[in-house]
């Protein structure tokens, strides 16, 4: 070593505690430099060994499939039970050749026909009322029997369903039993008195008559979009508003109120026809529009919940 050199150590001042950490992080800076050389230098070999490394494959757990539970409700036999009950009132002890006693032995063979004379009168109208499913498969019917002279007898007709509905028996005997009771009718949601000369009740008459009678076209009173086609052959010659009632307080407004009001009402009308006159009643929902009110829905029945469905 030279002279000066050594004589320049040798003065050199004592190094600190802040350069000493200076040195670290240079030294720190120049192998994470040599790092990232180093990886760019491996890339092609790396990405050999990634390609010639077999892959871990992770299959996903096969999804559990649901149960499917398959319930078998039997098919109510109430049209079945009818036209048993018709065919064995028909029938007696002694005629078993006849059509109406061969049916009611083919559908109830363990059932004894009745063994009445033959001035025993028939039924006008056979009719069931009611069905009740007491088991699995076994039914019991109410049947309506209604004579000439407007009587009614009411039987209970029970009724083995088969598996799905695809077939039946009349297991036993039919029972004479009482008749169902009246129910209390639900409370109109028809409150609203409308006026039977405002213009309500006036499109509310005119679209009946032309729906009953086709007188016109009814599809004028039709609000847009809205088909109802009228009843063909037409039943009616004439059709009389008697009553409007409304669910809004709207519908007994004098004029036509804003566009977009929307109101349910109740018509009770009189139609006639060559043989008398009948007291009729029909649902409508209307809409106002351009100062006139406009049928937008026909309800096919009168309903207890008081709205459009």
């Amino acid at each position: 070593m030279s002279r000066a050199k050594q004589s320049r150590e040798e003065h050199a001042a004592p190094p600190t505690a802040a350069g000493a950490r200076l040195q670290q992080m240079r030294r720190r800076v120049h192998l994470g430099r040599l790092g990232v050389w180093a990886a760019v230098s491996a890339g092609p070999i790396a990405l050999a060994v990634a390609v010639a490394t077999p892959a871990t494959v992770v299959r996903a757990a096969p999804a559990t499939k649901p149960t499917t539970v398959r319930t078998t409700v039997s098919a109510n036999p109430s049209g079945y039970a009818t036209v048993f009950l018709g065919a064995w009132l028909r029938s007696r002890a002694g005629a078993e050749s006849t059509a109406q006693a061969r049916l009611a032995q083919s559908m109830a063979p363990d059932v004894d026909l009745p063994g009445t004379a033959d001035a025993q009168p028939e039924p006008k109208s056979v009719v069931a009322v009611r069905s009740a499913q007491q088991t699995g498969t076994a039914w019991s019917v109410t049947v309506a029997a209604q004579y000439a002279d407007g009587s009614v007898r009411y039987f209970a007709v029970p009724v083995v369903a088969g598996s799905g509905g695809a077939s039946f028996t009349v297991s036993n005997a039919p029972g004479v039993v009482a008749g169902p009771g009246r129910a209390e009718a639900a409370q109109s949601p028809y409150s609203v008195t409308v006026p039977t000369d405002g213009d309500l009740s006036a499109a509310t008459g005119e679209f009946l008559a032309a729906y009953l009678t086709g007188a016109g076209e009814a599809d004028r009173y039709l609000a847009p979009g809205v088909k109802v086609s009228g009843v063909s052959p037409a039943p009616y010659t004439a059709v009389t508003v008697q009553q409007v009632s409304a669910v809004e307080e709207a519908a007994a407004a004098e004029r036509v109120p804003a566009d977009g009001t929307k109101v349910r009402v109740l018509a009770r009308v009189e139609a006639r026809d060559d043989d008398g006159r009948w007291p009729l009643a029909y649902e409508l929902a209307l809409t106002a529009r351009s100062g006139r009110w406009e049928v937008s829905a026909l309800e096919s029945s009168t309903a207890h919940n008081g709205g459009a469905r």
